[in-house]
């Protein structure tokens, strides 16, 4: 997946899938790839994909980061949020721009520096779902040591973010920009140069490949395993299950966090397996790709790997009960700042329109106009009548909603 040519078409976290490994023309010189209809595609549904999943992630860092006892399991959900805002950050834009500008325009510390951040936030996300997957096999198995999973869990996270980084430093040392003059003048960011035989660059792409996926992969499998046999133990042996807890003796809401768990791994496997499985396929057989493996099928895993970083924080919602207390409770409160406005202006106006009865009362108009004044002061009566009314009612609303919530 690295890239071997200079005008081979834009890469992903530095990890370049080209499915056409022949960028030669008919005369022998190179062909240029272009903004394709494919491409624009990509690039269109890429920066949708990055607007859902700004949205979705913050709205889970708000909730989550919004209670002032943080669990060890919020803490773990932060994390994982916080890597997934990372990918839609920089994975996404990042590659919506270099698809739409074909070369690299940015220079080559841009070139360095992002190859670094990519690669680091694909390596953040699966990591700290390792994270996850651990310390649920630690509560399922080990469920009298969740007084040391908070340090625990913090120790495995520094771990896990220390890795991504340290993985991701060769990025900068191998890419860098290389520019070619016919049969244009034409920019890349790529590896062209770094390697120099073909098996170190295969050996480098395996390596971030198990690092990547692979070792990732089997930690996660192994885990869920032993969840798995520990839960059918345990119902094997028990048959009358406690209070608050599921048919195998797990407390509910340790159920539902294991469930969450599960359903996250599952869309990481699902989501990046495709991808991965083609880069072997390029690796190893590049010239069987040739007329074979179209550039739009590239540009559908690519996309379909990224919408794992919009599923995450869906999944959180619909297993957090409190994630969806914390939406429900923020749209109370915005609907009751709303009508705390509105009451105001309508007490406003009722005593405007009570100054204005009060003065043709107290005879301020002239004595021509006795009866056009006699005329304001009964609508100005009806008006504040309305007003007040109105009022009162919204007054009344808000202060039922504030009991509601406050219940």
């Amino acid at each position: 997946m690295n890239t071997s040519s200079c005008c081979e078409p834009p890469a992903f976290h530095g990890l370049a899938l080209n499915v056409s490994s022949n960028w030669t023309s008919a005369d022998g010189g190179p062909l240029l790839p272009t903004f394709s209809t494919a491409a624009k595609v990509r690039v269109i549904v890429t920066f949708i994909l990055c607007g859902i999943s700004t949205f979705c992630n913050s709205a889970v860092l708000w909730a989550a980061s919004g209670h002032k006892r943080q669990s060890h399991v919020r803490v773990l959900i932060i994390n994982l949020t916080v890597a997934d805002l990372l990918v839609t950050f920089i994975v996404m834009p990042v590659d919506a721009v270099w698809n739409i500008t074909v070369q690299w325009l940015a220079g080559d510390l841009a070139c360095r520096f992002l190859m670094f951040l990519k690669l680091q936030a694909m390596y953040s996300c699966a990591f700290v779902t390792v994270v996850i997957s651990l310390d649920r096999q630690s509560a399922i198995l080990n469920p009298l040591s969740i007084s040391v999973a908070r340090k625990k869990n913090r120790t495995m996270l520094m771990v896990a973010w220390t890795m991504s980084a340290l993985f991701s430093v060769p990025q900068i040392f191998l890419f860098h920009n290389v520019t070619i003059t016919y049969p244009a003048n034409f920019t890349q960011c790529t590896t062209r140069g770094s390697f120099v035989t073909h098996w170190q660059e295969t050996a480098y792409n395996m390596f971030t490949f198990s690092c990547l996926f692979l070792l990732p992969l089997v930690i996660m499998i192994v885990c869920y395993t032993r969840i798995f046999i520990q839960m059918t133990k345990t119902s094997m042996s028990s048959s009358e299950p406690h209070l608050r807890c599921s048919k195998n003796n797990i407390p509910k809401a340790r159920m539902r966090t294991l469930k969450m768990s599960i359903v996250i791994v599952i869309c990481f496997i699902v989501c990046w397996t495709p991808y991965y499985l083609l880069g072997l396929w390029y690796w190893f057989f590049p010239d069987d790709l040739e007329g074979k493996v179209s550039h739009s099928l590239t540009h559908i895993l690519f996309i379909f790997g990224l919408f794992n970083a919009c599923l995450d924080p869906i999944i959180y919602g619909l297993f957090t009960i409190r994630f969806r207390r914390g939406l429900r409770s923020g749209r109370r409160f915005a609907h009751a700042v709303t009508s705390f406005h509105e009451t105001k202006s309508a007490e406003k106006e009722a005593l405007n329109c009570t100054a204005m009865g009060s003065s043709c009362r107290r005879g301020v108009r002239s004595e021509g106009k006795a009866g056009d004044c006699s005329h304001t002061v009964l609508k100005s009566t009806d008006m504040c009548l309305t007003v007040f009314t109105q009022g009162g009612r919204r007054s009344h609303d808000i202060h039922t909603q504030h009991t509601q919530h406050t219940l």
